[in-house]
């Protein structure tokens, strides 16, 4: 017989979510682990294969801020930091550093199909049932059920766990359509839309077009109070990179709210305006400026796409658009190429530890 404290526990998602939580609760409880792709972590391999960070340095406070709405998660956040991140890492054997960033990295030689296999030894070895090519359709509060390319079939349960992810990188099998499931139940959710993705810009007729796929070292882009030093690299639609991930999220609100949205790029954060007003004199002409300031071709060309031909000619002007150049956003990248998404259930509908009113 089952014991009264030991729970049935059905999850649903293979990505790291579904099988952290899995990893945990078969310490104590039956889980079985549900997902509707072939393998498990589909998504988490894509991702790693771009720079292979598992997670951040930041603590308290600062680390609280990155994440909206404002203290939602904090109680969460303190109970499980960057931290015991890290020690619960090393447990499965992957050794993680601190790179320059403050991002954590698993240590050299370690990919992530390696953190994966890891992963998943730890369910086998703690008898987690895996169950493949299951796709979530239906669910109440005693039962759940999928559907396979065989038949339909219908499971109960203690507790279920829903750790079904947004909505990017459908290839992944990421395509959101669980949200119709839980509409239809009646919790209330919000429309899917793109984060941490590259933002539009308009370069119709623009010098900048000479330069895609160069990048911008050493920068610091801003919008509203929020400032990113980084690198931005130019596409053909606009900006992408580490610079410009991390604030699309308020350009996003930006757009929403007022129906229009300003970046702010100082192409030289480690001098001060006066530092570079005092390298002018009498004879400085914009050819120049690149000797002068140290700047390359895209950096120059960036600056001539987005001021008008009177400020880049006068040096004074162009100091001030080489500190603080304004560039209009149009909009956001889809959803297929954003690193994350906003959207799914509404907090509205969660208690505080994330189980559904």
């Amino acid at each position: 017989m089952k014991s009264s404290s030991k729970k049935k526990i059905i999850i649903v998602g293979g990505g790291p979510a579904g099988m952290t939580a899995a990893l945990e609760l078969s310490k104590q409880h039956e889980v079985l682990l549900y997902e509707k792709g072939k393998t498990l972590g589909r998504k988490f391999l894509v991702a790693g294969k771009g720079g292979f960070n598992l997670s951040n340095e930041l603590s308290d406070k600062e680390l609280f801020s990155k994440y909206s709405p404002k203290n939602f998660l904090t109680p969460i956040l303190q109970d499980f930091s960057s931290s015991d991140t890290r020690s619960w890492l090393e447990e499965l054997g992957i050794k993680t550093y601190v790179g320059s960033s403050g991002r954590i990295f698993p240590i050299k030689g370690i990919k992530p199909i390696t953190v994966l296999n890891a992963l998943k030894n730890k369910l086998l070895e703690q008898k987690v049932k895996i169950y493949l090519e299951h796709e979530f359709i239906d669910f109440n509060e005693k039962k759940i059920t999928f559907k396979t390319n065989k038949a339909t079939i219908t499971d109960k349960f203690d507790i279920c766990i829903f750790a079904v992810g947004g909505k990017s990188w459908s290839v992944t099998g990421s395509n959101g359509n669980w949200i119709s499931i839980f509409n239809k139940k009646g919790v209330l959710t919000k429309p899917f839309g793109p984060s941490n993705c590259g933002l539009e810009i308009d370069y119709s007729n623009k010098e900048i077009l000479k330069h895609i796929g160069t990048p911008l070292k050493n920068i610091r882009v801003s919008i509203n109070k929020t400032t990113i030093k980084g690198e931005a690299v130019i596409s053909k639609y606009g900006l992408e990179g580490n610079a410009i991930y991390p604030i699309s999220s308020i350009v996003r609100e930006e757009l929403k709210t007022k129906g229009i949205a300003f970046i702010k790029i100082d192409l030289k954060p480690f001098n001060k305006k006066e530092e570079l007003l005092n390298k002018i004199t009498e004879t400085t002409l914009p050819k120049n400026y690149s000797y002068l300031f140290k700047l390359n071709k895209s950096q120059i060309a960036l600056i001539k796409s987005f001021t008008d031909k009177k400020t880049y000619m006068n040096p004074t002007s162009f100091v001030e658009s080489l500190k603080n150049l304004s560039i209009q956003i149009l909009k956001l990248r889809p959803i297929e190429e954003a690193i994350s998404t906003v959207g799914g259930i509404s907090i509205d509908e969660l208690n505080p530890e994330l189980s559904l009113k």
